[in-house]
Parts: C-alpha cells; sequence; structure tokens
C-alpha cells in the first residue's frame, strides 16, 4: 500500500509517498478525477465535496449538526442559515443529493426535534446552465425540475457562481444566498498525476487523449482510463467519465496484455505493439433518481421516467454488486426499507476527519 506521488516514464517507475520508488513493465494510470473548483481553490474549506464515502459521511454529519444546533439557536437568522442546504450543480450527483434531503425532511426527520419545524429545511439546487441534468432529454429534466419542485426543493437555474464566502454563496448576478452547509457538486477535474506524463493536456480538467488502443502516444506501455480520459472510440463517439465506460476500459487493457504476453512466448513478440484492438465503447445509458419512486433512465433509444425508472435503477445496482448473496442481502434490506417507509437517519457519526466548521 502506497501513494503514487510521481511518475518517470522514460525510467519506467513509479515514486511512492513512502519514498519507495516501483518499477513497472507496464503502466495502468487510473488514478480518477477530484472535485474542480474551476481555478478557485480556496473555496474547498468552505464547501463540502462528494467523492467519497467519507465525503458522504461528512455531508450528513454536517447537515444532522446543523439541525442540532438550530435546535438549541435563539438566533431567528442564523437559525435559518443552520436550516438551509445549497447545492451547487445541477447535474445527477446535485439532483440525487436534492432528492435525499427531500426525504429526509418528509420521511425521516418530522418527529425528531421539539423546537423546530424540519419542514423548514430548506434545500435549493443551484445551476448556472439552463435546465437540471442536461445529458438527459429536455422533457426528463423538466420532469425532474417539477418533482424536485413537488418534494419542495428550490430550483435555481442560470445562476452562476461568482464568490464563495464563509456561509455565504453570492452569484454573478449580485445576488447571495447564506447556508452552513454548501455541497459543491459541480465539476471534477483529472487527478494531477497526468501533468508528468510528458504527452499534452486535452483540457483544462487535466485528462489526456491516448492513442485508440489507450496507451499514451509515444509511450506504448502506460495506458490510461477512467476519469483521466478524453477521447473517442474507434466508431467516434465520445467517452464518457461515467463508471461504464472506466470498467469497459479497464478490461479493454485486461485482455490487450494478455493478448501481448501470449504472444511473447511465440515467435511473434516484435508484432505485438501492431496488433493492439481498438477500444470500443458500449453506451449503457444513464439514470438518476429524484427521490422515492421517482427517477428518469436514457439507454439508447429507450426513455423511462417516474416509477418504472426508478425500479430500473434498483435493478441495475443490484445486478452489478458481486455475489448472489450480497444481491440477496440488499434486495431484502431494501424491500424492508421501502414498506417501512422510516429510515433511520439520525445517527451523528464523528471519526477521524473533523466537522467541518463552514
Amino acid at each position: 500500500m502506497d501513494e503514487i506521488t510521481g511518475i518517470d516514464p522514460a525510467a519506467k517507475h513509479v515514486m511512492g509517498k513512502s519514498g519507495v520508488c516501483h518499477p513497472f513493465d507496464y503502466l495502468l494510470l487510473a488514478a480518477g478525477a477530484r472535485t474542480s473548483f474551476f481555478g478557485k481553490p480556496q473555496w474547498e474549506p468552505l464547501t463540502l465535496g462528494l467523492k467519497s464515502l467519507a465525503d458522504a459521511q461528512d455531508i450528513r454529519r454536517t447537515v444532522l449538526t446543523n439541525l442540532e444546533q438550530a435546535e438549541l439557536c435563539t438566533d431567528e437568522d442564523e437559525r435559518t442559515r443552520l436550516m438551509t442546504v445549497a447545492i451547487v450543480g445541477g447535474g445527477p450527483t446535485g439532483v440525487e443529493l436534492a432528492g435525499a434531503f427531500a426525504d429526509l425532511i418528509h420521511r425521516s426527520l418530522r418527529t425528531n426535534f421539539r423546537r423546530i419545524d424540519t419542514s423548514k429545511l430548506r434545500v435549493v439546487l443551484i445551476e448556472g446552465s439552463e435546465r437540471v441534468l442536461e445529458a438527459f432529454d429536455e422533457d426528463q429534466s423538466e420532469y425532474a425540475r417539477q418533482r424536485l419542485r413537488k418534494l419542495g426543493v428550490e430550483v435555481w437555474t442560470g445562476k452562476r457562481v461568482g464568490e464563495i464566502r464563509s456561509g455565504e454563496v453570492h452569484f454573478t448576478d449580485g445576488t447571495m444566498l447564506e447556508s452552513r452547509a454548501i455541497i459543491w457538486a459541480a465539476g471534477i477535474e483529472a487527478q494531477p498525476l497526468t501533468g508528468q506524463l510528458g504527452v499534452p493536456l486535452a483540457d483544462r480538467a487535466g485528462r489526456v487523449t491516448p492513442e485508440p488502443d489507450l496507451s499514451l502516444p509515444g509511450l506504448p506501455d502506460i495506458f490510461v482510463a477512467g476519469d483521466l480520459v478524453r477521447m473517442r472510440d474507434r466508431e467516434g463517439k465520445p467517452v464518457p467519465g461515467v463508471a461504464p465506460a472506466a470498467s469497459q476500459m479497464g478490461r479493454h487493457v485486461a485482455k490487450l496484455l494478455k493478448e501481448e504476453k501470449r504472444l511473447e512466448t511465440t515467435r511473434h513478440a516484435e508484432r505485438k505493439h501492431a496488433l493492439r484492438p481498438q477500444f470500443r465503447y458500449l453506451d449503457k445509458g444513464i439514470m438518476a433518481i429524484i427521490g422515492k419512486n421517482h427517477a428518469v433512465v436514457k439507454a439508447g433509444r429507450l426513455r423511462l421516467r417516474g416509477l418504472p425508472a426508478w425500479f430500473a435503477w434498483l435493478f441495475i445496482h443490484i445486478l452489478f454488486l458481486i455475489g448472489f448473496r450480497n444481491r440477496i442481502s440488499v434486495l431484502v434490506g431494501w424491500a424492508f426499507a421501502y414498506l417501512r417507509n422510516d429510515p433511520e437517519t439520525r445517527i451523528i457519526v464523528y471519526g477521524s476527519r473533523p466537522h467541518k466548521q463552514i
């Protein structure tokens, strides 16, 4: 176990944080993405990101702690700030978070407090473009907007963030929103390791464009995959930064390396690079849930929304779990939670990461 901090493509080794140098025959770089603040790194300590399980626990802890503080607060303005959740970014992450917070209000916290009315928890979803879920069809985006509004979520479109200060989101139109829970779901960028590969970066997000077989130009023994890649496949289709694309890239590189290993044991070792197949992306579609019983699905010509889309989301997530026992246990657990309709949410866990004050 080590954290890679440097890459030397010419010497064919990577440097670890431990100080150990790790040589390689082949390198597959799939380090993933991190939250992008569009050149404003000073915003990071003032917001909550969502890229890991620890980030999700931070969000849960912050919102529930804010409600506990609002219960004890006597200043009405500060109570309003504590009971406001601002979500910046109207993509699938932002929309699903907004729907989850609406569930938190209506199903989980209705009778948990004495002095505050949790129905007054304000959830504001902020999107810089004119509609949420831009990757979906327009009617699906409008369905998501209307569904969020029915859940009590305020959907602000065409609002661009100009500045973030402690507990404040300032917009380019001169308006401002006060919140003690500012969640940033507006963009991603590649891990900075791509800058050490010695190839031109394809965009400001730090991604690179590999050869059609996913190797780097001039470096046939180094491959990239996942969120680090900006490319089109062999059929000219752009490859999105989603989990199915990353999985397919991983399988492609694995098959390629197995074939090259086989060729090394034959007379055709000198032809191994010439025989490399090009990567082909199979688009399995995209989906987003909007609270309980509602979702949107776009896959090929298939378009679903509402309850059928929500069941499709459940089925696909269970299908991709590892092991039959896991699938059954998750299915039974979800069925019990669905029928009970009262998820146990009010658990505040303080771990090794300190609580972030916004």
